[in-house]
Parts: structure tokens; sequence; C-alpha cells
């Protein structure tokens, strides 16, 4: 009876695969008119569609002129409406055009699911009128996103703390930064929240609640040396980012020379983002292969899902010297059933001087034999090359920076490992260069 399982699966695999490609040659026929009627529109010169009838309750206007031109237009697949069901993060390849720049990819966000957006403006009505349904303009206008007005002059802490993971203690010195470079307006450059127009501030306070990942990429550029992409503009409830290559999970069996370099600037980005001239840090929460990706030419990472960044002002922390500030803070190894999960305090992150969260979250999520991604284990760096593998080191030093042994371990282990890491690709670039 045993022997005879296998194949039962087997068919029954068939089976559904097969259901599958009738089911969606079956929704195919029954969208015919809509299949053709997609390609023919471009669908982001609907204000509907991407919800610019909903601001001040959006993300910005920045970019609507190029939307409502017409210099915005999904890629191929993205026009086909039908297919949204299996983009739950509303993420879209699309090209922008300039006329005497030619055309490039861009990536277009809404920040959320759809049910996510409307749980949003069920708040917004909630908050105003004490029903999930109203006339949403109105209602910002009742929040506290409207109550924040020209008589206010700068965004203080108390006001937003605890709003998102980018403000879950923050500095002035970083709200400063965060108005200073706001990119939804003609007049950025100033840090005086009264020189926002009203609808501007209401953009940004609902950006900051709902999902701060404009606001990071703004206040953290790309263009300054920051490891994330690049910010562009919005529209409505649609983000425009600039495209930075296939996702870090396409490289999971890539050579391991390849591996190698990857690894490196992953540990890079996890100690630039840990100690900078600015003290800044900014912590990863979210870290999987998903949320970075690889340059076509440069081979260089890039965070491209910021959503989930806090950042802590080591300037106040030093200054204010809460309890135990000054004590290194060591992130607890936990194993979990769950894919790409991180243990961490945020109070914790928010009041010590000296954290290992990043160099934590880059070796257990991505580089060790920890990691484990769609069904897979091992991280990027499984498999290496039998003399690296008989040599021991890098499993030693990939293993103390997941689950240390030592008290302070991940700290030194992690510098290590980057040295490392360093070697082994000149290493590999001296080799394929004779």
């Amino acid at each position: 009876m045993l022997r005879f399982l296998p194949l039962k699966l087997g068919r029954l695999y068939r089976c559904l695969k097969l259901l599958l490609v009738v089911g969606l040659f079956v929704i195919l026929l029954m969208n015919t008119h809509n299949l053709f009627a997609s390609f023919q529109k471009n669908e982001l010169t609907d204000r509907r569609f991407i919800n610019l009838n909903k601001c001040p309750a959006c993300f910005g206007t920045s970019w609507c002129r190029k939307f409502m031109n017409g210099q915005v237009s999904f890629e191929t697949w993205g026009r086909l409406r039908f297919l949204d069901v299996f983009n739950v993060k509303n993420v879209y390849f699309a090209q922008y055009g300039e006329p005497r720049e030619g055309t490039r990819r861009v990536v277009l966000k809404r920040l959320g699911s759809n049910q996510e957006l409307a749980e949003i403006d069920q708040k917004i009505c909630k908050r105003a009128t004490g029903r999930p349904r109203c006339d949403l303009i109105q209602a910002m206008y009742k929040t506290e996103f409207a109550r924040i007005n020209g008589d206010v002059r700068l965004l203080t802490p108390e006001v937003v703390e605890g709003w998102s993971d980018l403000v879950h203690c923050p500095s002035q010195r970083l709200l400063d930064r965060v108005v200073r470079r706001y990119a939804e307006t003609k007049d950025s450059g100033s840090f005086l929240l009264k020189n926002l127009k009203d609808t501007e501030r209401m953009q940004l306070l609902m950006t900051l609640a709902f999902n701060p990942e404009p606001l990071v990429l703004q206040s953290f550029p790309s263009d300054e040396g920051w490891p994330f992409a690049k910010y562009l503009g919005a529209c409505g409830r649609m983000v425009a980012v600039n495209y930075v290559g296939e996702e870090l999970w396409s490289f999971y069996n890539a050579p391991w020379e390849k591996r190698v370099d990857l690894a490196r600037q992953l540990m890079d980005i996890a100690e630039q983002l840990t100690n900078n001239d600015f003290d800044f840090a900014l912590y990863l929460l979210d870290v999987s292969f998903d949320n970075f990706a690889v340059g076509p030419r440069d081979g260089k990472v890039i965070v491209v899902d910021a959503e989930n960044v806090l950042v802590a002002d080591k300037r106040l922390i030093k200054q204010n010297k809460p309890e135990n500030y000054d004590v290194w803070y060591e992130s607890r190894f936990e194993e979990c059933d769950r894919e790409a999960c991180l243990s961490f305090s945020k109070d914790s992150l928010c009041s010590r001087v000296t954290v290992d969260h990043n160099y934590y979250a880059v070796c257990q999520n991505l580089l060790s034999r920890y990691a484990t991604w769609r069904g897979t284990t091992g991280g990027l760096l499984h498999d290496p090359p039998a003399h690296i593998a008989k040599d021991g080191q890098l499993e030693t030093l990939l293993d103390e920076c997941t689950r240390p042994k030592k008290r302070y371990g991940r700290f030194q282990a992690a510098k290590e490992l980057r040295e490392y890491l360093t070697q082994l690709a000149a290493a590999s670039s001296s080799a394929s260069a004779r």
C-alpha cells in the first residue's frame, strides 16, 4: 500500500496543476474584454485608480503631472488587473519616460495591501465621524493629521512618538531631518512645519503613520551613500522609486564568488546603518531575501523595503543617559518555526548606544545555516568550496555572529567576518584576473 503513495501524490500534484491552468484559462475567457481594454488604456492616468481622489489622505502629488501626462505606464503583466489577486503587496513594475532621456524601469508601490488601505480609510472615518464610511477628504480635516496646523512651528517627538517604527523613539534632530527633506513639497529645505501647506502636512503625517518607507528613503537618500532605493515621487496613493535590480533571492544559487561579494556587502550595510558619522542608528526590523536587490551593472546590494526601519539617535541617548545606556546590547538568538523571524526589543534598541542587532539580523536571516527562506536552509553562503569548508573559519564566524557562545561575541565575530569576506572577495578577483 505504501509503495503506491508517491504515485498517488504525483497524480494529485499533476491534477492540481491542470486545475490551476484550466482555472486561469477560464478567468482569461471571462475577462477577454477587460484584457484587451487593459492593454489599450493607461490606468495610471486614472485619478481613481491611483487614489488621487482621496488626497490629502494620500502620500503626495509631486509626480502627478508625469502620471497624468502618460509618462508612467505599467509593464505588460502589470496591465492585467485580474492578476492583482496574486499581487498582495501592490508592487508593480513600470516604465517612466522623459523626452530627452528615453525610458527607464521604475517600481510603483501602494505601500500596503488593499485590506490595509481600506483599514486606514475606516480609521480616519471613525476618528472623524464615528462611522466606518464617510467623505474621506472632509474627515481628514477632523483628525490628528489636521490638528497639527500652520500655527505649529515644529514637528515634535511627543506628537508622533510610536506612530511607526521610524518614530518609535524619535529625536527632534530626526524629525527636523524628515521635515527638511520632505520631497512632496515645492518648498523643501526648511525644518519648519509651518512652511508646509495644510495638505502637505496631512500627507506627511499620514505617510509617517501608515507606512514611513518614503520618508526613510527621503531622509537617508541614496545620493548621499545610504543603501536604499532612490525615492522619485508620488501621486495619490502610488509611490515611485528607482528600480534597483533583481531581488537577492535570485542569487541564492549564484557562483560562490558572487555570493561571497554579496555577503560582504550585506555585512557592510549592517555596519553602515549601525555606525555612521551622523550618529543615527538605523535598525532593520524586517530582514529577508525579498527586501534586498542587486544592481545589474555594478552588482551593488540595496535595501528595497524600508517600511520597518527603527531610527535611534545616539546623540540623544548619550545626552539623556537612560539606564544601562552605555552597556553593550546583545540581541538574543531564538529558534522559531517561521521564515525570517527575529527577536528584538524596540525599547532596548532605542536606549543603548552600542547594539549588535543589524549584524544579528543579516547573519541569522541571510548568511548562516540558520537562514530559512522559501523552503531552503543554509543561507546565502551555503555549500562553500571544499577548502573553505575544511578550514572551518567561515562556519565558526557565521555561527558566532548568529548564535554567540561568548559574551559580546557577535560584535567581534561580525568584525572578523567582514574582514574574512573581504579577503575571500579579493582572492576571487585576483584569481579571475589571471
